[in-house]
């Protein structure tokens, strides 16, 4: 069975004929060809996935595509404005968070929607908000140090 369904991602609207099987991860990569949100484990716990949907970071292999029709969703590929990184993007480069890549995407997402929630959280929030995302090959060091970057500079 099809539905029809309407999303902003990334600011641009799209409206189209989906299966009602179809995850949102399998929506973006295939439908609308943004390849940045990672397919990893398809079952909601490596974090590969993640996307911001109505300000929230979600996983995106576990749920349908139907069921976030009318929602505003941001990918990895929506976080930068044109060239301009966002401050948390700069010091995942400088630190060296992003080594293979697979992972930092939702690692990003997962960050991001904290960042946009509150402008300096707090060290068991962050902990939270990486929780479920899962990295092969940094340790989680780099990742960390970029994360204390980013709010070392937010106002406090």
């Amino acid at each position: 069975m099809s539905h029809k369904i309407q999303l902003k991602i990334n600011g641009i609207h799209y409206c189209e004929e989906v299966d009602s099987d179809l995850t949102l991860l399998r929506f973006i990569r295939e439908k609308i060809g943004l390849t940045g949100t990672k397919c990893g484990c398809e079952n909601g716990e490596c974090g590969a996935c993640t996307v911001i949907i109505d300000g929230h970071a979600v996983r995106s292999c576990i749920i349908l595509a139907v069921e976030v029709s009318g929602s505003e969703i941001i990918t990895v590929e929506g976080l930068a404005s044109g060239e301009k990184l966002t401050p948390l993007q700069q010091a995942f480069i400088d630190e060296g968070a992003a080594q293979c890549g697979f992972c930092t995407p939702g690692i990003l997402m997962g960050l991001q929607a904290l960042l946009n929630e509150k402008e300096n959280p707090g060290d068991d929030e962050v902990k939270q908000a990486l929780g479920g995302h899962l990295c092969r090959c940094t340790g989680y060091n780099s990742i960390s140090r970029a994360i204390d970057t980013v709010l070392s500079k937010s106002p406090k």
